[in-house]
């Protein structure tokens, strides 16, 4: 059987050394190549949704693929494809640098310039690991080979636009719906999950964030399950602890909830920092809340663009929630796409904080009536996002609002 190997490279001359090498290897049947992280993660959960076995044995890392830096990235593909064997291809084959990329999950590492001899002889053994691991899978193996769950952010056009509101709301929804769901509270100074939710809890995302291997058991202590049947992974109570939560780590916490949570919610508040952009730019949908007037559109716009410049996310990428929303008001959904060059929800949410008042002042927003069609609107929203499971005939009773499909029809 031909070994699949994708090569991961960004540079076009590395691109045309890696693949005239790999199509001269026996029994190798190497793949077109992907260009950045990005595609290579939707290339391998794409053929993850179908069966492990659609995906390639071997992937080499070229050291300049980007934006997320290659030892990062062998880390999520060795978090969320474990039967996938991952080569690094570099110029530093320093032991130091063999050993790091050993602790990020490598199976192998090819020093540049590339030999024939030692890709083939690395690619061969790679292999080899890869179909004894589905091997062991296919007999009952209990390891998760998923494409994983699904990771929404939600961040801020600006403070106050309704960004942990919408978070909680969203992830409401989809725990109500049958989902597996976890909320994480990535707005490290000044989140308020915990205060909305009228939760006390001593753990904290923090105490996760030293730990290079995050185990079920560890991510089990770190959370706290509320009533609502919510996973939570709070913010810390002291905000200045925040900075221990770097990019690397917030990448590591995702991954590891990706892996065992069908829907994970982050709320990344509306200052960005490392760890908030490394969930942003994990995210299979980026949200940005904002309220329709000038400031807010202003502060959207500013924050697509300083996404963009910084490799984070693009604005076609980026999808526009309207809080707030009246007819009365002069700035319209439409003008907020065109102003902020992104996708805008379909669903708004009204502007009625007379709804939400006793909810939030008592600090239990999750008990916000059903009737509300603020919790209409944002329930809604999930299930435009595609965060909720189908069920026949609707609802149950008692368990969220009207059917999704029957207020869109109405």
């Amino acid at each position: 059987m031909p070994t699949r190997i994708l090569p991961a490279v960004g540079d076009t001359d590395a691109v045309r050394s890696v693949t005239t090498l790999l199509s001269q290897l026996p029994d190798a049947e190497p793949v077109a190549p992907v260009v950045d992280s990005t595609q290579l993660i939707d290339t391998l959960a794409r053929l993850a949704t179908e069966s492990v076995d659609e995906l390639p044995e071997v992937v080499i890392v070229h050291e300049r693929i980007g934006p997320v830096p290659a030892l990062e990235l062998i880390r999520e593909v060795a978090l969320r494809f474990p039967a996938v064997g991952v080569i690094l291809v570099t110029s530093d084959a320093s032991p130091g640098l063999f050993q790091a990329a050993m602790d990020y999950g490598a199976r192998g590492l090819v020093a540049l310039p590339l030999s024939y001899e030692e890709l083939a002889s690395r690619v061969q053994a790679v292999a080899q690991w890869s179909v004894g691991v589905r091997r062991h899978l296919g007999a009952g193996g209990d390891v998760f080979t998923g494409v994983g769950g699904t990771v929404v952010t939600v961040s801020g056009a600006k403070g106050g636009a309704g960004t942990t509101l919408t978070a909680i709301q969203l992830a409401l929804a989809a725990q109500a719906s049958g989902r597996s769901t976890a909320l994480v509270d990535m707005d490290l100074q000044t989140g308020d999950i915990a205060s909305y939710l009228d939760v006390q809890f001593r753990r904290s995302v923090v105490d996760l964030a030293a730990i290079t291997d995050i185990s079920p058991r560890v991510l089990a202590d770190a959370v706290f399950r509320h009533d609502t049947g919510l996973a939570l992974l709070l913010a810390p109570a002291e905000g200045e602890r925040g900075e221990d939560v770097t990019d690397r780590a917030a990448r590591q916490i995702v991954s590891a909830l990706r892996s065992r949570y069908e829907v994970v919610v982050i709320d990344c508040g509306a200052q960005l920092g490392g760890a908030g952009a490394a969930a942003v730019e994990m995210a299979d949908r980026a949200l940005l809340v904002t309220t329709p007037d000038v400031v807010a559109v202003r502060g959207a716009k500013r924050a697509v663009r300083m996404w963009d410049r910084l490799q984070i996310r693009k604005a076609e990428e980026t999808t526009v929630v309207v809080n707030r929303h009246s007819r009365a008001t002069e700035i319209q959904p439409p003008l907020i796409q065109k102003i902020t060059g992104t996708a805008v929800a379909a669903t708004v949410v009204p502007a009625n904080f007379k709804e939400l008042q006793s909810v939030v002042d008592a600090g239990r927003i999750h008990e916000l009536e059903n009737k509300s069609s603020v919790k209409q609107a944002l329930w809604g929203l999930a299930g435009e996002l595609g965060l909720v499971k189908a069920a026949d005939g609707g609802h149950k009773a008692g368990r969220g609002p009207v059917s999704f499909r029957r207020r869109r029809e109405s």
